[in-house]
Formats: structure tokens, sequence, C-alpha cells
């Protein structure tokens, strides 16, 4: 896989730590800040349009939400709603477009805002604000409901994930339990420990089954709060040293040839950066008998996220040096690396 430098889409104003894709409304979701430290940089989480012109995508930025002192660590959507981790805290947020009429379109167009990138113009962050409008345009978030979500010394909400249907949504965090709270009440109708230290991540599958990954080096498999199984990747996996590995991320994936078939990819990392680090993992697992049928080296740079496109064809990986790698699921197949930048990649999108 040869690296190319991919064309830059947006540039974010503060520290980006999550991306989320609204494919029905062709919405780009960035979140990031410098949190509550005074430092000048910003909190908050910018809304942009994507759109194809003359053969080439381009971001417009339609809204800039303000969330104060609190940097947005993590997303989930479902529909129009966010829940945004920021701190110990789950933040509900509610976003709607519409069009513009009459004079108040041409009047937000007359005011040039919203910078469109198109050959050559400003980065989209340039301009920036609540009130900021793409052309004819207009985007309003609503704050809805907060509740705390994670409770140990340095509390820190680190995962969130909609349940399949989006009526529920759950949580992890550095105390190693997961909450799962009803959406939008965020009122809590489960909470156990699922992990000794941190949760790393966690992924909940349509069955009521839910896989989380944390620092204690073990992924477990849940109904609910009973446990199911824990997972073995070193059974189809590589033999190599003493090097303690982890698991970093899990996600479940359609399968592209069975209709309601899923398969569950999950990354395994070394647990100590190394001068001369060792490969990571990838590895696919059965759904059904978490079994795993495949690992795959992806190379020495630490993975950092986990993205599986809709359809389920494709894996993405992002690293803590700023690349971005494209697998075939099926095969665990490498067809691209891209380094896009000179920092870790927060988030990926596919």
């Amino acid at each position: 896989m040869g690296r190319r430098r991919a064309q830059e889409l947006y540039r974010a104003p503060f520290p980006l730590y999550a991306l989320r894709v609204d494919p029905s409304a062709g919405l780009l979701i960035a979140a990031g800040g410098g949190g509550a430290a005074k430092t000048g940089i910003k909190n908050g989480v910018h809304f942009l349009k994507l759109e194809l012109i003359n053969g080439c995508l381009s971001a417009s930025l339609l809204h800039s939400h303000d969330t104060e002192t609190r940097a947005t660590m993590n997303l989930a959507l479902a529909g129009d709603i966010l829940a945004a981790g920021q701190d110990a805290q789950c933040q509900l947020l509610r976003f709607r477009a519409h069009q513009q009429k009459g004079n108040k379109a041409e009047k937000a167009g007359s005011k040039d805002q919203g910078p469109r990138q198109r050959k050559g113009a400003a980065p989209a962050e340039k301009k920036s604000g609540a009130d900021i409008q793409a052309e004819g345009v207009e985007l309003k978030v609503e704050n809805l409901q907060a509740v705390q979500t994670d409770f140990s010394p340095d509390p820190l909400q680190k995962v969130v994930c909609f349940s399949h249907d989006d009526t529920q949504l759950a949580t992890g965090g550095t105390d190693g339990c997961v909450r799962v709270w009803k959406v939008p009440s965020m009122e809590k109708v489960l909470e156990f420990k699922a992990h000794e230290g941190e949760i790393e991540d966690l992924a909940l599958g349509p069955d009521g089954k839910l896989v989380t990954v944390g620092w204690d080096f073990k992924a477990f498999v849940w109904q609910k709060d009973q446990l199911v199984t824990q997972l073995h990747w070193q059974e189809n996996g590589p033999t190599f040293s003493s090097t303690p590995y982890r698991y970093q991320a899990c996600r479940f994936g359609q399968v592209p040839d069975q209709p309601g078939g899923l398969r569950l990819f999950t990354v395994q990392i070394p647990h100590k950066r190394l001068r001369q680090p060792p490969p990571c993992y990838l590895t696919a697992w059965d759904s059904s008998t978490f079994l795993p049928l495949r690992t795959r080296s992806c190379g020495h740079e630490v993975i950092s996220c986990l993205s599986v496109s809709e359809s389920g064809t494709f894996l993405g990986l992002g690293t803590v040096t700023g690349s971005v790698a494209i697998y075939i699921a099926f095969s665990l197949q490498g067809v691209f690396l891209c380094g896009c930048c000179s920092c870790c990649v927060p988030g990926l999108l596919l």
C-alpha cells in the first residue's frame, strides 16, 4: 500500500477528538476543544454540510455550537440526536437544519456567512460563531439532557454508543462500569462493573449483546449485565514474545452477502510502546460463537480507532501518528494507506 496525501477538507480551530457523519442530511459533525484550561482554545461542535462541487468534496460550516468549558471527547449519532461525552458527563443534543425563506436567506448570503471550500477558498474554521449559516440553510442545536456517566476519582466518559433501535445508549469510562440509559430522558436502566480499570471501547449488537474492551487486557461479551463469554484472539492469532497486548477497539459490521448477518471486529495493540514496536493486529469474529475467524497484522503504527462501513465491506483504521488505512472486511486485506496528518486520528468515517 502506497502512502499519499489526502486533500484537506476541513481544519478545526480546536483539538479534534470526535467525528460523525449524518448521511441522510449530508452533514459532517466534528467536535473537540481545549477543555477547562484557560488557553484561549474554544470548545465546540461544528456542523458542516458536505457537497460534491465540480467532482470535489466540499465542506460548508453551517453551525458552531459552543460547549463552554467542556471539550467533547466522544460522540454517537442517532437520527437528529447527538450523545456527546464531555468530561464525566453525557450531553444529549438535538440538531435540526431547514431551508431559509425569502429575504432572510438572501440576507444571510449577502453577509457571506458560512464559508464554502471551493478551489482554494479559505478553510471553514476561519469564520466561526453560533449563528454561522451556509447559503439558504439554517441549523439550530438544542441541549436536551445531561447526566454524569463516570464516577471514578478522576472521572471521564471514554465511549458512548446507541442501541440498534436508538432507544437506549451505553456509556463507559475510567471507573470500568457500563451504564445504559433511555433516550431521550437519560433515565438509567442498567449499571454493572465490566472491567478492572478503564473501558476503552464498547459495541452494541441488534440482539442486545454488548461487547466491551478494557485496559485490563480483556474483552467480554454481555447480555445485559450477564457475562456471556470472554474473547480470546490468540487462539487464531500469531505467536509472539512476552509483549502484552490489549484490546483497543471493537465494532460490529454487517456481512454483505448475509442479510441480517453480523461480524465483530477488534483491534489489538501492544500495551507498552517500545523502541522497536511489535505489530498491531486486526481480528474478525463470528458473532454467534464469538470465536476468531482470522487475524492479520495491521502494521507497527499504534492504532487509535476503528470504523466499519455501513455496508460492512470495508474497515478503516486510524493511528496515533495520523495515518489512515482501509481494509477489506472479509479478508482483512489492506487496500489503501494515507498519511493524513501529523497527530492522532480522533475518529474515522466510512
